[in-house]
């Protein structure tokens, strides 16, 4: 068992002190060597902690708030959803994750907010909560402090959702009882009748817990545990360089919706680990007019207002991400890192010739995203390394970019296979350029270069493209599995070749030009 240090909540400067809903509570100073975060209305202090503990784990066990409830343990089905207030910069937000796959040593100046929580202390419920009793959208009650939690973090986010906002933000919840509609009308009376004056947990101490967050901020390196278990939360990027020139054998974990499930599902072990979650300076969002540069630990939540106004196409995917937790929790760096042949972001991303920065404590390299993947499991990550940020260039004006991804279910769901197609078209029509790039197509990501090849030079049409199909065969020799078959994925990549020939012509009015596909 974790020991636990617990003081009132309310950290700030020194002798500084705050009321929290008529709790009297004093600063204290800070404890080195330890993990500090506040949990609804407390803080908590962990000085000895295992590596792969995961919140819902220390909330059910250790503090016995048995609101959240573990259904998948492998972030699917939002019975565990909490939300994570962090600093980005100097402005607090709050965000649903899967508390089933987020490990404590991630929430370092963080504040958890439990179903517990929301309730006024006299049992007044909450809006969001009273919506969900007066329109039936629970039956079983098991996935209910999930919803409440997603919906919650609707209620904080949009004053006035509509319904594609309330359905985006259930995607990552799971129901087998109601068939959604009760708790989408709750949510939509609660947009509608939003009162002026209700206590709310986190609108009433916004100010508070964020100066209580700012305190516990340090760039000092905090590392629990011995060799053979430890956790590491570098302070800055020159210490986890410095980290992992100690420690290259170490598992890099920003937001653990892959590694959750390495130790949910497969009791993987990952020691040493270091946790990057909170590195500010891998959160940053530069945007010019030669492209997007994106820190390695943002989000895809964080990026998604950027990268779909700079690229259609990619909001259109990044929607299909997981559900709203997955979206919190990953990072674009992360689902690079991995290496996995089926991520999503890598095939967009190569298409728009993507370059990434590599740091050591030997200093940085610059590395065409495409020839970061060297075969199935392995990337041209050197020991020490780390993946810093990511430069996107800007797409150049009159060039055509989509993304298509194919999977069972529309949401939530990976992907059998997903293809991006760039394409540079002359005035006469003739393709002066093309980059195509498919996932789930090989060991790794991989460009189509022999497709390509036969359409560079060729002028744009449907003889054109047909002619091309074969030599995906030349480019690709997909696996079956039980997501699809190497038949199945080989014929809907030559289809969608045609999908985007069309969308591009505008041949197909019934096609939506820029939507990732079903």
């Amino acid at each position: 068992m974790p020991k636990q240090q617990l003081s009132p909540f309310g950290l700030g400067h020194s002798l500084t002190r705050y009321w929290l809903e008529g709790e009297h509570v004093t600063d204290s100073s800070p404890t080195p060597g330890a993990i500090r975060f506040l949990l609804n209305d407390r803080e908590v202090r962990l000085d000895k902690l295992a590596p792969t503990t995961t919140l819902l784990d220390f909330l059910r066990i250790e503090r016995r708030l048995t609101g959240t409830k573990e259904g998948c343990a492998e972030g699917d089905c939002g019975a565990c959803t909490v939300l994570i207030g962090r600093l980005l910069g100097d402005r607090l937000v709050y965000e649903g994750v899967n508390a089933c796959i987020r490990f404590l040593g991630s929430l370092h100046a963080t504040h958890v907010v439990t179903v517990e929580h929301l309730a006024a202390r006299d049992g007044t419920l909450h809006p969001v909560q009273q919506a969900m009793v007066d329109y039936h959208g629970s039956q079983c009650g098991f996935c209910t402090p999930g919803f409440v939690m997603s919906l919650y973090g609707l209620w904080l986010s949009k004053d006035n959702p509509g319904r594609p906002d309330i359905e985006k933000a259930l995607q990552g919840n799971l129901c087998r009882c109601t068939g959604y509609e009760p708790i989408v009308r709750a949510a939509e009376a609660v947009a509608r009748a939003r009162p002026d004056a209700v206590f709310d947990p986190i609108l009433s101490t916004r100010e508070t817990v964020r100066m209580a967050l700012t305190a516990m901020r340090t760039e000092e390196t905090i590392a629990i545990g011995p060799a053979e278990a430890r956790l590491i939360v570098p302070g800055t990027a020159e210490a986890l360089a410095e980290t992992l020139e100690t420690h290259p054998e170490a598992t890099i974990v920003a937001g653990s919706t892959d590694v959750g499930l390495w130790v949910t599902k497969q009791m993987r072990p990952i020691n040493p680990v270091v946790f990057i979650t909170g590195l500010a300076e891998l959160q940053g969002i530069e945007e010019t007019d030669a492209g997007i540069t994106l820190g390695a630990g943002v989000s895809y939540s964080t990026a998604f207002a950027t990268l779909a106004r700079r690229f259609p196409a990619l909001g259109g995917l990044l929607d299909r991400l997981g559900g709203d937790q997955v979206r919190n929790m990953g990072t674009i760096g992360g689902n690079i890192a991995n290496g996995s042949p089926i991520g999503d972001t890598p095939p967009p991303l190569i298409a728009l010739d993507a370059v990434l920065t590599l740091r050591s404590r030997e200093g940085r390299r610059s590395v065409p995203l495409e020839q970061f993947f060297l075969a199935y499991g392995k990337q041209d990550r050197r020991p020490g390394e780390f993946v810093e940020s990511l430069f996107v260039p800007a797409l150049p004006e009159g060039e055509h970019f989509a993304v298509y991804k194919i999977s069972k279910r529309r949401d939530e769901d990976i992907s059998a296979l997903c293809g991006a197609f760039r394409l540079a078209l002359s005035e006469t029509g003739t393709v002066t350029a093309a980059r195509i790039a498919f996932g789930g197509m090989a060991g790794t990501p991989k460009r189509a270069l022999a497709v390509e090849a036969a359409l560079i030079g060729k002028p744009w049409s449907e003889e054109t493209v047909t002619a091309a199909r074969p030599a995906f065969d030349a480019d690709y020799q997909p696996l079956t599995d039980w997501r699809a078959s190497a038949a199945y994925r080989s014929l809907t990549a030559k289809n969608l070749l045609l999908r985007f020939f069309l969308e591009t012509t505008g041949a197909a009015s019934q096609l939506v030009r820029f939507e990732a596909a079903e």
